[in-house]
């Protein structure tokens, strides 16, 4: 058995060149086997990501793959019948790996999950980062590191993996050269189709809030909303004076394809300092500020 890819041919047209472009851009598969049978989720499915953006999906049900968003509208950029072939190959595969897993630890009750994740990135034409990992009932199970280069064990039966897909050195090489060469290459080929749908850009909206119990402190917060992509740098200011939130800073999907944040921290009864909300992002020519009223305040 060797790795869940390099057994088979991979199927890559030309390196189509590129204007100059900044990115990051991304290209990301995520595969999930299943050992039981489930009646929500299919035995192996495969999904592409494009940045953040799902490109196409496969499964073991109807064991096609299909794009999805704004490249099913893409005449060319894929022959999704020989896609589908492979996503059937690397299915079989990849679950027969899990099965060896399975009995190394005795596990055949119940019910096992095997997950990959592989992909590459790239920033103005060039590689930026790989990554190739796989994941035993939610656990670290093996990685890649393409420097040494290796299968990095982080379970004791990935060591029995590691020996199957190191038996022989091209496994090694080939690996190295899937993170380094190929995927890159398919990135960019995908990259002169899906410019427009991976660079458009909304700003976010703003709003400041807050809110006192009895007795107690303020609470601010500061919510972005409805913006894209993912990064952005949003902070409160007292007094023009930059503060620490309250919490850890999260971005996360608002459910219709943009994001939100949000930063919260309290205030001091008797402080009647100017709290502003600032909000940087690519999008926004220049920073977006929005005061807080205190009239806006609700009481809890």
């Amino acid at each position: 058995m060797v790795p869940v890819l390099l057994s088979l041919p991979l199927l890559l047209g030309p390196a189509i060149p590129q204007d100059t472009q900044a990115g990051p851009y991304s290209l990301t598969f995520l595969y999930t086997g299943l050992s039981g049978p489930s009646k929500v989720f299919p035995k192996f499915q495969a999904n592409a990501f494009l940045n953040d953006q799902a490109f196409f999906h496969y499964d073991s049900g109807d064991r096609k793959a299909e794009p999805l968003g704004p490249w099913t509208q893409m005449e060319g950029i894929e022959d999704w019948e020989k896609e589908s072939q492979l996503q059937k190959a690397r299915q079989d595969i990849f679950l027969e790996t899990l099965h060896d897993i399975m009995n190394y630890y005795n596990d055949s009750d119940g019910s096992h999950t095997f997950q990959g994740r592989f992909g590459c990135e790239l920033q103005d034409n060039r590689s930026s980062g790989a990554f190739w990992k796989y994941a035993y009932d939610g656990k670290d199970f093996i990685e890649f590191n393409k420097e040494i280069p290796a299968w990095i064990p982080m379970d004791p039966a990935a060591h029995n993996t590691k020996r199957k897909w190191e038996a022989e050195a091209v496994y090694v090489q080939r690996a190295k050269a899937y993170l380094e060469v190929e995927c890159p290459q398919m990135l960019q080929r995908y990259l002169s189709y899906s410019r427009k749908p991976l660079d458009w850009q909304d700003p976010p909206s703003v709003s400041v809030t807050s809110y006192k119990a009895p007795g107690g402190d303020r609470t601010l917060k500061c919510l972005a909303y409805d913006f894209y992509p993912r990064g952005i740098h949003l902070y409160l200011t007292r007094a023009d004076k930059v503060q620490d939130p309250q919490s850890a800073r999260e971005v996360l999907p608002s459910g219709n394809g943009t994001y939100l944040s949000w930063v919260v921290m309290k205030v001091p009864p008797g402080d009647r300092a100017a709290y502003t909300c600032h909000a940087e992002h690519g999008a926004l020519d220049q920073p977006l500020t929005v005061p807080w009223d205190e009239r806006q305040e609700t009481r809890v």
